[in-house]
């Protein structure tokens, strides 16, 4: 044997240490692959098969109300939002008309005709909700070196976890479609702020919250003209296909209805006054044109009057400030995620719906918050999930004891509504928080806020 000529141990060293550089990457990244996967199966099947048992009927919006308006636009009836005016933005028909195909599609594995109006269309409603989500799954671990990889699947592992606790609210309403565009979304801001600007306005176009994510990204980052300038065309394409279908005179419809509304029951502003209800002075009542329940009584017309302008005004308030921290030299990548959270939150305590779905609305933020801004994401993660279980245990689990107006939902809503105070209060505190970099060190920042 040739003195230069490796020997066996010598050939095997490097082998050993690829080895053991494999096995340190995958310590790092976490949870593996598959047991995500796995976890996302399972928290879907869960969420959408509690539903079926649970009190309440969780789904009754997907069945006795979109099934309905899909049935009918498709049938030659009125097309809400283009015929007649819609409680939603004109977008959120679409995937409602999906379900109505797929659950064409499977009604035959349901047999019996109140099956075609109820369980296929939950079952269709269910696969679509589920793969939006596996879409938004996957593109959210994509990370590839190991660190990012390790927070990512962190970060996912947090998701199904919040699904689980907030329940059926959280896959049975539309609500449920926007949460993987505004997470796809987020997570395209630094490298594809277009794309990302364009996915939060179709989010918007479906429910209004979306556009709190626009904001706050418009206020804080870069690329400010390209974001407008998608978020413009989106809304023209949006607008002139409701034009063509003859539906111009409904377009903003669905503010109209929502500057109509009155105080729906599990609103957080609804709190105080729903007390009342235990001594007489206010009463739940049902507004059958728009499906809710709501309070009626001294002081509510007030309160509800008084919530839209509360909103703006906190809107606008953060907005400033979250600006004002970034101009002082604050990282944009640091502020956004707190940001995106306290705007949802206020879009929530000042709304005067305050319907349960709402609260999914804070699960983006938190997503992202995670990924850019991890140590400081513990308070707020844990408060959300707090707020989601007590959210299940309201709706739908005492929710017939709270429209009995009983003292204890009406103390586990009240405690769901002050925590969404609460995480609002903690979320401008880290805006507030945030540090202050040299410019020196926001020279050496820049490249890292530029990746997704």
């Amino acid at each position: 044997m040739s003195g230069a000529e490796p020997t066996g141990a010598t050939r095997a060293e490097p082998t050993r240490g690829a080895v053991r550089r494999a096995s340190t990457t995958l310590r790092r990244a976490g949870v593996p692959l598959t047991v995500l996967w796995l976890a996302f199966v399972v928290a879907h099947l869960y969420v959408a098969s509690i539903g079926w048992v649970m009190p309440a009927l969780p789904m009754g919006d997907t069945v006795f109300v979109y099934e309905p308006w899909a049935r009918n636009a498709l049938g030659g009836g009125a097309i809400v939002g283009v015929t007649e005016s819609w409680v939603y933005p004109q977008l959120a028909l679409v995937p409602m008309l999906i379900a109505q195909g797929l659950s064409q599609l499977i009604h035959p594995l349901f047999p019996g005709s109140y099956a075609v109006g109820s369980a296929s269309y939950v079952v269709a409603w269910s696969i679509l909700v589920t793969a939006l989500d596996a879409v938004g799954f996957a593109f959210l671990l994509r990370g590839t070196r190991a660190r990012r990889s390790r927070i990512r699947r962190g970060t996912a592992l947090l998701w199904m976890v919040a699904l689980v606790l907030l329940g059926p609210i959280a896959m049975f309403r539309i609500d449920a479609i926007t949460v993987p565009l505004a997470i796809i979304g987020g997570l395209w801001l630094f490298s594809r702020p277009a794309v990302a600007s364009a996915l939060f306005t179709i989010g918007a176009w479906i429910k209004i919250w979306p556009g709190a994510l626009f904001v706050a990204a418009l206020a804080l980052l870069r690329g400010r003209i390209r974001m407008i300038v998608s978020a413009a065309i989106v809304t023209f394409v949006v607008v002139l296909g409701l034009v063509l279908l003859g539906g111009s005179r409904n377009l903003l419809g669905f503010l109209s209805q929502m500057s109509g509304r009155g105080l729906q029951i599990e609103a957080v502003g609804a709190t105080p006054l729903l007390w009342l209800t235990q001594v007489g002075v206010t009463r739940i009542q049902y507004d059958r044109q728009i499906l809710t329940f709501q309070l009626a009584g001294p002081g509510v017309d007030l309160v509800a009057a008084l919530l839209t302008p509360l909103m703006v005004v906190g809107v606008v308030a953060v907005a400033a400030l979250a600006l004002w921290k970034l101009r002082a030299g604050a990282s944009a990548r640091r502020l956004l995620p707190a940001t995106m959270l306290a705007l949802v939150a206020i879009l929530i305590a000042c709304n005067k719906v305050g319907s349960p779905q709402f609260q999914v609305w804070m699960l983006a933020p938190l997503v992202l918050w995670c990924l850019f801004d991890g140590p400081r994401v513990r308070i707020p993660a844990l408060l959300v999930l707090v707020d989601y279980a007590l959210t299940q245990a309201v709706y739908p689990v005492v929710y017939d004891h709270l429209l009995a107006a009983e003292a204890l939902p009406i103390a586990l809503l009240s405690a769901r509504n002050i925590l969404v105070v609460v995480i609002c209060v903690i979320a401008i505190r880290a805006i507030v928080r945030t540090p202050v970099r040299r410019p020196s060190s926001l020279a050496l920042e820049l490249p890292e806020t530029r990746r997704s």
